[in-house]
């Protein structure tokens, strides 16, 4: 009977002190945390080790939120901030493991740096525009707003051309590579809308590359009416010159004429259509 007593003290008292670790750790200040982590990694106990590094991570968790939130306003939409604030955790765990409080460095101050420089990181491997691009493109952006701020306008080319040390070509070239095209989600909505009437790029995208159906009865119905009076030769040659896009040699070999004589007859052709029509924007007769 007294051995089985001893047996139970002897199983409950770890979870007791568990327990206790937990309540201490809650109650304990940020900086008697860190007195109690370096002591456990200058004996070298994995266990307390782990236990007062995920102690301070949580104390540090709005520090990681803020940060992310600061960098999330000036980034796409399409960047989440629960990505950032992950990739922040990173950067936190890092500083957390090199702080050396001899330094006489805060913490705050050091782990900042050490968070912020991890999402920026991470962004980095993600963007698919050279680094290279991206320090010309700001480069230039500061050169521009100091100049505005200077002359109280937006500086001409040239001015900016001679502050940046570089030719009128130079310049040009730079700004257009500098100009890096921005990537967004087709599946990204128009509006904040949740439901299921919410509107995706992707249902609104133009494609660029399909066939404009009433672009093409616009056609149609302008050769018919620009064609009605020609001959069949003359409309022969119209239609598989603009229409087809047979060259003036292949329509001369369809038809058995050399190439000359295709170009007379669309020259006289095309001189009566203007004297009938005048000058259209915009049409085959420009």
């Amino acid at each position: 009977m007294v051995r089985r007593k001893i047996a139970e003290v002897e199983v409950k008292e770890p979870k007791k002190q568990g327990r206790k670790n937990e309540v201490d750790l809650g109650s304990l200040q940020t900086e008697d945390i860190w007195a109690l982590y370096h002591k456990a990694r200058a004996k070298k106990q994995v266990a307390e080790l782990e236990t007062l590094r995920n102690a301070l991570l949580e104390r540090h968790q709005p520090l990681v939120r803020y940060i992310a939130e600061r960098l999330l306003q000036t980034l796409p939409k399409s960047i989440e901030l629960d990505d950032l604030v992950s990739w922040g955790n990173f950067g936190l765990m890092d500083a957390i493991r090199g702080f050396e409080p001899e330094r006489n460095i805060k913490f705050k101050t050091y782990c900042t740096t050490r968070i912020r420089g991890a999402i920026l990181d991470q962004l980095r491997s993600q963007d698919w525009v050279p680094r290279l691009v991206r320090l010309k493109a700001g480069k230039i952006d500061r050169a521009l707003q100091k100049l505005t701020g200077e002359y109280g306008r937006e500086p001409t080319h040239a001015e900016l051309a001679d502050a940046l040390q570089m030719d009128h070509d130079e310049l040009l070239a730079e700004m257009e590579g500098a100009s890096a095209k921005a990537v967004f989600s087709l599946s990204e909505k128009w509006d904040d809308r949740d439901d299921d009437s919410a509107v995706e790029k992707v249902d609104v995208l133009e494609d660029k590359k399909s066939i404009d159906p009433i672009g093409e009865l616009h056609k149609r119905d302008m050769m018919l009416y620009l064609t009605r009076s020609l001959t069949h030769k003359e409309r022969f040659i119209i239609e598989q010159y603009y229409q087809v896009g047979h060259t003036m040699r292949e329509i001369g070999e369809m038809l058995q004429l050399t190439e000359s004589r295709v170009c007379q007859i669309h020259s006289n052709v095309m001189s009566r259509m203007k004297d009938m029509l005048g000058q259209r924007d915009g049409t085959m007769l420009q």
